[in-house]
C-alpha cells in the first residue's frame, strides 16, 4: 500500500503481493503448472508480463531465491492456490539472484515477498511463507471474492455510509458485522479507521488490537496502522511555517521538505504531501537512504490503495524510478 509499506499477511511490506509459478519448492516453473496463469519473468519481460497484463486481471509477482528456505515451502501452496482460482489471479515469478533490479526498485528486503498488481501498479502483498488458506483470502481480496453475500453487502453498506460522511452509521454496521464475525478483517479495519477519523486514536488502536495474532498486519488493517503511526510522527515534527520558511530560503533543504510532507499527510494534504516527497525522489534518490521513496510507500499504503491521490502519485513515481 496495504502495508508497505504495504500490508501483509504476516509482515508489514513496503508495497504487499502474490506471485508463483515455478519448480517443486520455488525452483522455475512447477511441473504439471498451468503456463497460461504461471510463468516466470525477467527484468527485461517485466514491463510485459506484470504491468502490461495486470491491465486485465490482476497479477501476483513472486520474488524469490534459490537459497531461501521460506520460498520453497511458499511456492506449492502459492501456485496451488492461484491454480484453484479460477483465472481471478495470475502468477509471476521472479528469481532475486538473476534479476535484482526490479525488487530493489520496490524496496523489497526480504524474500519471499508476494505483490499484486493491478492496471500497472503495484496494490497489495505480503512477505514470508503464509499458510495456504491466507494466500486464498489474498487472492480474494486481490481477485474478488464469492460467498459471503450479507456481510459482503453489509461492508459495502459500511463504505456507501462513510462516503456520504456518515460516520456514526458507517460504525454501526461495522460493528454488527463484527457482533457475526468477530475476526472479519475488513470491518476490523474499517471501524478502526473511523474511530481515528473521527479523532478517537485510543479506540482504533483498541479495534485492532482484536485482530488475530497471526493476522495483526494483515492489508485490511496495515492503513489504519500507518495512519496512527504517521500522526504520532507528524506530532513531533514541529510548526510547518517554520519549515516552509527553512524551504523558501533552501529548495533542496530536503530534511525540511520531508518533515512538512509528514505534517501535511498527518492534516490530511496528501496530494502535497505527495509532491513535496517525489521532488526529494527526483532531486536526490541518495539523501537518507532513499528514504522518500520508502515513506511515500508507508504513506499510499496509510491513505489506501484505491486514494486518487495513491494512484495518481503512483504513476508519478514509477515513472520517475522506471523512465
Amino acid at each position: 500500500m496495504s502495508n508497505n509499506s504495504f500490508g501483509g499477511a504476516g509482515n508489514s511490506y513496503t508495497t504487499n503481493v502474490t506471485y508463483g509459478g515455478a519448480q517443486p519448492q520455488g525452483e522455475g516453473a512447477a511441473a504439471g503448472a498451468d503456463a497460461s496463469v504461471i510463468k516466470d519473468t525477467t527484468t527485461a519481460s517485466f514491463a510485459a508480463d506484470v504491468l502490461q497484463e495486470s491491465r486485465h486481471q490482476p497479477v501476483l509477482v513472486d520474488f524469490w531465491a534459490p537459497w531461501c528456505g521460506p520460498c520453497k515451502q511458499l511456492a506449492p501452496a502459492l501456485e496451488k492456490a492461484v491454480q484453484a482460482s479460477n483465472g481471478k489471479v495470475k502468477l509471476v515469478k521472479m528469481n532475486i539472484d538473476d534479476h535484482p533490479a526490479v525488487a530493489g526498485q520496490l524496496g523489497i528486503q526480504s524474500i519471499p515477498a508476494v505483490i499484486a498488481f493491478k492496471d500497472g501498479q503495484p496494490v497489495d502483498g505480503f512477505m514470508g511463507a503464509v499458510p495456504e488458506s491466507q494466500i486464498r483470502e489474498f487472492i480474494d481480496r486481490v481477485g474478488g471474492k464469492g460467498g459471503g453475500p450479507r456481510i459482503e453487502e453489509a461492508l459495502a453498506a459500511a463504505a456507501e455510509a462513510r462516503a456520504a460522511g456518515d460516520a456514526q452509521t458507517a460504525a454501526g454496521i461495522f460493528d454488527a458485522v463484527l457482533q457475526q464475525a468477530p475476526d472479519n478483517l475488513d470491518a476490523l479495519g474499517g471501524l478502526a479507521e473511523v474511530l481515528f477519523e473521527a479523532g478517537d486514536t485510543a479506540g482504533a488502536e483498541e479495534v485492532l488490537a482484536r485482530a488475530p495474532a497471526d493476522k495483526a498486519d494483515a492489508p485490511a488493517l496495515a492503513g489504519v496502522r500507518a495512519k496512527l503511526a504517521l500522526a504520532a510522527q507528524a506530532a513531533s515534527l514541529g510548526n510547518p511555517a517554520e519549515l516552509e520558511a527553512r524551504l523558501a530560503a533552501n529548495p533542496n533543504d530536503h530534511q525540511a521538505r520531508y518533515d512538512l510532507a509528514m505534517i501535511q499527510s498527518a492534516l490530511g494534504n496528501h496530494a502535497e504531501a505527495a509532491d513535496n516527497l517525489l521532488a526529494i525522489v527526483k532531486a536526490d534518490r541518495s539523501w537518507n537512504d532513499d528514504g522518500a521513496r520508502a515513506k511515500l510507500l508507508q504513506l499510499f499504503e496509510a491513505w489506501g490503495m484505491t486514494d486518487e491521490v495513491t494512484l495518481a502519485s503512483r504513476r508519478k513515481l514509477s515513472s520517475l524510478l522506471f523512465s
